[in-house]
Order: structure tokens, then sequence, then C-alpha cells
């Protein structure tokens, strides 16, 4: 195992309610700030927020970077750490009877991808209940790599899609499992790229699936992408025979029952529901809410688990994958007051998220008449070094049983504290 670090985390000590009662403007920008505090009091004096009696704590936007993970793990008070290796760590008494949320988001942008992955196995095995959502990072790598050699119009460009991020986590599989390859890749690359005519194809084949502003952004993203992964995968030392093998291994390894982290995504789910609060990655479009109020969560999730393993396809195009990337944009399926009105019919009062980076801890929202937590507090090394937030990252939010909730981050100098109850 790997030697972990979590010293020197600047995590908060005091107390403050949140929302605050008042804006610092000379503390936080705007659009870093909560919704104002006589909203929220309000929404809240007219919903009964409910909570399912257990604690819970929630991480989200993990990106590859252990040593966040077990910070946060650290802050949120449900583990104990024992020793200096990244399994040396044992569940507190309230870990033992908590859930562990992993909001999405384990994939890229951090150091390593598959030590995260062995932290979070390392979890399971002291005995903690972990629930794991998809995020679009991991969405993303899926489809890349199971549709590595489609060449059909709505797949040809997956591969592409999944961007320069992913190729840290193939040269990381290729350097641990994979033989020595070293084969010619001219024909390679040309199998896993985009033929030259994809764009006309895939503006026709993808009309009925995205809004037509959406499939434009796609062209355009996959354009700029096709140059910018070629030039990654150089800069690595690999070549694309190596990446072919390393994609292989990677179905291998997380595709193929049996495989070292198959757990993974055959234990992700899209979404999870406790009380009225309902966890998931990104955010909800109107058509998932109407599923929401139609069918209830454990329908949905059901859905998602089949395509996952029939048609994955189906994730990055229609509203199950909506619910992994949207950031309410105009590139976005539209939640619109009806969506809300359908939400609350299913029982949901508020929506806890991640996605969306925040840089002064987590933010509180109302959107379409829903109190929005917006969890995403930037806590890999490599988005903190990119948005320059000093020191090492880390974040929880904690469902506690009796209904309170607290934000905790090293971005931000109190525990937030929210109470349902607007008493």
């Amino acid at each position: 195992m790997s030697k972990m670090n979590t010293k020197n985390c600047n995590l908060p000590t005091k107390y403050q309610p949140w929302p605050r009662p008042q804006r610092d403007s000379s503390a936080i920008p705007v659009d870093q700030d909560d919704a104002p505090a006589d909203d929220i009091r309000r929404y809240l004096a007219n919903r009964q927020l409910r909570w399912g009696g257990r604690t819970v704590y929630f991480f989200c936007d993990l990106h590859a970077d252990a040593d966040a993970f077990l910070a946060s793990l650290v802050a949120s008070g449900g583990i104990n750490i024992t020793g200096p290796e990244d399994d040396d760590f044992d569940l507190t008494r309230s870990g033992q009877s908590a859930l562990f949320i992993l909001g999405g988001d384990c994939f890229d942008k951090g150091p390593n991808t598959l030590r995260l992955l062995d932290v979070i196995a390392s979890l399971m095995a002291k005995q903690a209940e972990v629930l794991l959502l998809a995020g679009n990072h991991d969405i993303r790598t899926l489809l890349g790599v199971f549709y590595a050699d489609s060449k059909t119009p709505l797949t040809d460009h997956l591969f592409v899609h999944m961007g320069t991020k992913v190729i840290p986590l193939l040269k990381q599989i290729y350097d641990q499992y994979v033989d020595l390859v070293d084969a010619p890749s001219a024909g390679i690359k040309q199998q896993l790229m985009p033929d030259s005519n994809w764009a006309e194809e895939f503006t026709v084949a993808a009309r009925p699936w995205l809004k037509q502003t959406r499939v434009e952004k796609e062209i355009r993203r996959i354009v700029e992408k096709s140059s910018q992964l070629t030039e990654k995968i150089n800069q690595t030392g690999m070549n694309f025979s190596q990446i072919l093998a390393a994609i292989n291994k990677f179905k291998e390894l997380f595709l193929t029952p049996g495989g070292l982290y198959y757990w993974f995504f055959e234990k992700i789910q899209l979404l999870h529901q406790e009380g009225s609060y309902l966890f998931v990655h990104a955010g909800i479009d109107d058509r998932l809410a109407q599923h929401l109020a139609n069918e209830g969560v454990s329908a949905v999730n059901a859905h998602f688990q089949d395509v996952m393993s029939k048609q994955p396809f189906e994730l990055y195009l229609g509203p199950l994958g909506n619910a992994l990337r949207t950031k309410y944009s105009k590139y976005d399926f539209d939640f619109s007051q009806q969506g809300g009105e359908h939400l609350h019919a299913a029982g949901i009062d508020a929506i806890v998220h991640g996605h969306h980076s925040n840089l002064h801890g987590q933010r509180l929202l109302i959107r379409q008449n829903l109190l929005n937590f917006a969890c995403d507090a930037s806590i890999d090394c490599n988005t903190r070094r990119r948005v320059g937030l000093q020191g090492p990252g880390a974040a929880v939010v904690v469902f506690e049983s009796n209904g309170m909730v607290k934000g905790i981050s090293t971005d931000y100098d109190y525990i937030k504290v929210f109470k349902p109850d607007p008493a």
C-alpha cells in the first residue's frame, strides 16, 4: 500500500450558521455565496424536510486523489488513522453505523485513480457501508473504453471524448499490469480516432438525442480534443499500440467478473434518497424528475444498471446522463418549475450534489423551488493548483442522525451548520 499524507489540512474548528446570517462582501465573491438566508428561511417554512434517522457522510469529486479522500474521511469523524499506510485506519463508532456516500467522479484529474480505488476498497473491507454514485468522469471513462474501437457515427468519437485526463490512468494500468507492447501504432491510431467524415454523420445521428447547441458544442470539443489527446499520449512516452493494450487491460480489470476493480462499475448507482433528500452527482432535468415521480428512485436505479450492462451509450445522451453532467446551462436538458413539482410529488425537497466546483466550501442554493446542497469543494490537488487554492484539500458534508447538516472544508474558516427547522 502507498503512504498516506493527511497532514497540513487546515480544517475549521469553529461553527457558523448555514447559510450565513448576512453577506460579508469582503470574504466571498457573490458567485461563490449561498442563496439569501431569507429565501432559504421562507423555503423551510413551507417545507417539512425529512431525514432517514442515520448519519450520512457525503464526499464528492475526489478525482483520483487518495490523500484528499483520507483527509476528508478524518474530517467526517468516520475513521481514526492508526499508521502511515493507506489502509492504516479504523472505523469510529459513528463510522461503524454511518453510510458513506461517494457522490461521483472518482476518476480523472488527480494523481492516481487506482490508489484512490484501493482506499475505497479498504474502507469497504473494514465493513463500512459505502454507496457509490456515478459521476460524469467515471462514466465518460467507461464509455471511452467500452466503445474504443467502435466506428458508428454515435460512438466513433467516445475514445477522444473521454479526454486527456484519462491517459495517466491508462499509463498506470499499462505500467502495472501490461507486458511490454512495442508494435506499430499507425493503424491503431486510425482505429481509435474518429473518421474524417464523423462530424457530418454525428450531426444527423445525434439529432434525436441532443439539442442542436449541444451537438455543435460536442463537435467543436472533439476537434480540439483529438489533437490534445495525441499530444498527451506522446508526452507520456506511449504509443497507440500501448494505449490499446492498456484499454484491453482496463476491460479485464474493471468490466470482467473477477477483475480486481470489477466491483466499481458493478456497485455504482445513479441516485440515492434519504428522507426527502436526493443524492446525485450533478442534478436533475424535467424528464428524470417525471420518472422519479412516476416510478421512484429504485426503478430509476434499476434502469440505470440495466443500461450500464447492456447499452451504456445511453448514459452519454439520455436523461440518465444529464444527471451526471448538467450545470443547468443552455446545453443541458431543461429543469423547469414543472420538474421541481414532479420532485416534490416524489417526496423530494432537497438535492445533494457535486460536479460544479466551489472555491470556498459547500454552498446552499435554491433551484426551481428546491433546496440544493452544492458540495464540490475542489479538493483534488491538481484542481487546487489550477484554480489557485493553497495547501491540500479535504471536504465532507455530514448529515447527522437528528437531521442537522454540517459542511466542512479546508477552504472555509467555519464548519457550516444547517438546521432544517427554520425556528
